[in-house]
């Protein structure tokens, strides 16, 4: 083995001459994709947008702001993957692989610019999710849930949440909160045996109680009889906090990493399923390190039948393993939140699994 070898960066000139090749091709492709996919994008929103009394270009510009974000957070991996194909298929057009490997470059020394690049693009991409994305996805859904009219000032309401009791569930239409005073209004108890339910009870308004609700104006439907029973006021929920109520709805897609684990944590408290939500937490760091992988299964474009002049044929199965990635992805993902993988194997399967597909593919053919 050659002394060169045993260095990850032999040469720093040519270690900054790839990793600028690649940075500023990728730029390229993702300011090209931003352009073309928020376009066609706005073709289908502005109509709703405008179709709002009162909106009119500011709003468009606001749409666009909110929109963006999202936008660069999710092709980036993408960008980062053609901007690795263009930049070895440029290298091995112009014979530049064969001088480097003629110099006594590895196949990992030669990908090894592209893999620190990508590693701080993946880093920036972390850092642009946590404090542009995530407030941008809750603006944005905000917004939408109004069809872009004017959104309400924020209030203390929260609307259908749930909670369990025991074997028993509890639905509630609006959770006022008031200082430290929690008020329940629509509350539906579904009683169970069993896992089955027995009966259900209704009450206009619950009230906290000692260390349950006061609930008020209540009925019973029995289902096996289909008698209706008033029971006035009674006492129930024993055990079950007002923070089971007042916790809204999470969206890990809103919540930047440090709050979402918050969030979970209280979440598992009140005893809420938050596998998806887990699933989400560890995409957070899986999803931009993905970044890292593209180099890798992009490196068919330089090496592998690279005396066989195929170099549009290389370049297509770069894209593929690629592509092939991002849909085992999505897939894991959605495993992940039907509760199918766990949360863990959901966010970084896919990655692991292609990180030594990538390997295999590269020390196959070249190493």
């Amino acid at each position: 083995m050659r002394i060169e070898q045993l260095h990850f960066f032999p040469s720093r000139t040519l270690a900054l001459y790839v990793a600028r090749m690649f940075l500023t091709r990728t730029l390229a492709v993702l300011v090209m994709l931003v352009l073309i996919l928020q376009a066609l994008d706005l073709l289908g929103e502005s109509g709703k947008i405008l179709a709002v009394a009162g909106n009119g270009q500011e709003e468009i510009l606001r749409y666009l702001g909110l929109r963006v974000p999202q936008i660069v957070a999710r092709f980036l991996p993408f960008s980062v993957l053609l901007g690795t194909i263009v930049t070895l298929a440029t290298l091995n057009q112009n014979s530049e692989v064969v001088s480097m490997k003629g110099g006594g470059m590895s196949a990992h020394q030669v990908l090894a610019p592209l893999l620190l690049a990508s590693l701080v693009v993946a880093g920036v991409a972390f850092g642009f999710n946590e404090r542009v994305v995530t407030r941008a996805n809750a603006s944005l859904d905000q917004w939408q849930k109004v069809d872009y009219g004017t959104i309400p000032r924020e209030t203390n309401v929260k609307f259908n949440v749930w909670a369990r009791d025991g074997d028993n569930l509890i639905q509630v239409g609006e959770v006022h909160v008031h200082g430290a005073q929690v008020i329940l209004r629509q509350v539906r108890i579904f009683e169970r045996k069993n896992h089955a339910m027995v009966s259900e009870v209704r009450a206009d308004r619950a009230t906290p109680s000692g260390d349950g609700w006061r609930i008020e104006e209540a009925r019973r439907y029995d289902l096996a009889s289909g008698k209706v029973t008033d029971l006035g006021t009674f006492y129930a929920g024993k055990g079950v906090g007002p923070d089971r109520f007042t916790m809204a709805n999470v969206d890990g897609d809103e919540f930047a990493f440090g709050p979402l684990s918050r969030a979970i944590d209280q979440l598992d408290a009140a005893g809420r399923p938050t596998t998806a939500l887990k699933a989400a937490l560890w995409h957070k760091i899986s999803g931009p390190l993905s970044s890292m992988l593209m180099p890798l299964l992009g490196a068919v474009a330089a090496f592998g039948l690279a005396r066989s002049g195929q170099l549009v044929l290389r370049a297509v199965i770069g894209m593929a393993l690629g592509f092939a990635y991002f849909v085992a992805d999505n897939f894991g993902i959605a495993m992940g939140n039907l509760g199918v993988y766990p949360p863990i194997i959901a966010a970084w399967g896919p990655f692991l699994l292609f990180f030594l597909i990538g390997e295999a593919v590269l020390v196959r053919t070249e190493e």
